[in-house]
């Protein structure tokens, strides 16, 4: 799997990484079984063990503690992991309180990525950036992170910080929704702030794309002998170098398939002909 510099950091991140957000009642209404914890906790490990070592979690995903069950017996060392405090927790005193109980649930002595999971305009950012250094300078968090945050607030929260920086932004990125590309991944490129892309595959719909876009999918996932979904994981990766999609991940098989999503790339034209699709 290939690595890339996460951003402002000196991690070696792959391309790829791991989400473990699971709507069960969206998984449900597509008539798809739900996948048990056992064979989600396996395809993170299958994940891992391809190469993909950013795993992205979050305190309302209520999957922390399953992902601490999955990274056991791997090199925590070689694992990026990332998780987030929800924004009704963004005073100074919660953010350190929520911190603990994340660490407690992923049985880790660290965080990777602590990230806001949503800007709170009722709290002063500088607030709560005083608590996320806090944990950095007590070790217990590597690096601050946002999510869902514009260029605007992601300055804001970077001028709060005395001695860290925001070295991300998480936010929803795809083939169907490219809103970053006006103003937030400009921003991020020239600060050098990686771009966490959530729903790269559009809850599923790049999965099997319909219409236009599906032809133009469809067609070059028979050139290069892909699926739907490893086409437009891979025409995110190559948007940017500091782009890093986190497509779910709910089984082994799941894994393997985003896995190969890396590794080979589009033309520079295909690229430019699927994004006008």
């Amino acid at each position: 799997m290939e690595k890339r510099k996460f951003g402002r950091s000196n991690e070696a991140v792959s391309a790829l990484g791991m989400g473990t957000y699971y709507d069960v009642m969206d998984t449900a209404a597509l008539g798809k079984a739900v996948p048990g914890r056992a064979e989600k906790a396996e395809g993170i490990r299958k994940g891992i063990e391809l190469g993909m070592n950013l795993i992205d979690t979050a305190e309302v995903y209520m999957t922390e503690q399953l992902v601490g069950e999955a990274i056991k017996g791997f090199r925590r060392d070689d694992l990026f992991v990332a998780t987030k405090v929800w924004s009704s927790r963004l005073r100074h005193d919660d953010v350190l309180k929520a911190a603990l109980r994340s660490l407690d649930r992923l049985g880790c002595e660290y965080i990777d990525l602590y990230q806001v999971h949503w800007p709170n305009p009722g709290v002063p950012v500088g607030e709560t950036m005083r608590a996320m250094e806090r944990l950095v300078s007590e070790g217990k968090v590597r690096y601050i992170g946002v999510s869902n945050f514009g260029p605007k607030q992601v300055q804001e929260a970077d001028e709060a910080l005395s001695k860290s920086e925001i070295v991300s932004d998480q936010v929803e990125y795809s083939l169907r929704c490219r809103d970053p590309e006006a103003e937030l991944l400009p921003y991020c490129e020239r600060g050098n702030i990686a771009v966490v892309a959530y729903c790269p595959l559009a809850r599923g719909e790049l999965a099997r794309p319909a219409g236009r876009l599906g032809e133009c999918v469809g067609k070059l996932a028979g050139k290069y002998g892909k699926t739907p979904a490893q086409v437009s994981l891979n025409w995110l990766i190559g948007r940017s170098g500091l782009v890093f999609p986190i497509p779910r991940v709910s089984r082994p098989e799941r894994a393997v398939e985003n896995a190969e999503a890396a590794g080979w790339s589009l033309t520079q034209d295909e690229a430019l002909l699927l994004g006008r699709c």
